[in-house]
């Protein structure tokens, strides 16, 4: 298994920390920009088709939780599951910047910041 590094190019368009996740570490999951396989994602393809880093950068919704696109089905069932709450990681990254968020999810060991 890799280790976790600081890089920017591994925060997925939805806010999630690639550089910690189990599956990108264990090399079974090129992360999120370099997943070509993720084509079903319609997050990561509308953050594409408009040149966004993540949805941070969006002007469109004043919270990511109004948008219909992140705040989806699929997502409420991924947050429930893994008790993610991908909208702290938006949050944060406003907040921080890219580089911190990237800072702070490798400290922290985690590809995502915990429910409450």
């Amino acid at each position: 298994m890799n280790s976790i590094k600081v890089d920017t190019s591994l925060i997925a368009k939805c806010g999630l920390y690639c550089g910690a996740c189990r599956a990108f570490l264990s090399s079974k999951c090129p992360g999120c920009i370099k997943n070509e396989k993720a084509s079903w994602c319609k997050l990561r393809a509308c953050c594409i088709e408009n040149s966004l880093s993540t949805c941070a950068d969006c002007g469109k919704v004043d919270n990511t939780n109004n948008c219909k696109i992140f705040n989806n089905f699929i997502s409420k069932i991924f947050a429930f599951i893994f008790r993610s709450d991908r909208n702290a990681c938006i949050e944060q990254i406003k907040k921080c910047g890219l580089q911190k968020h990237a800072e702070l999810m490798a400290l922290g060991k985690s590809h995502t910041i915990k429910c409450k």
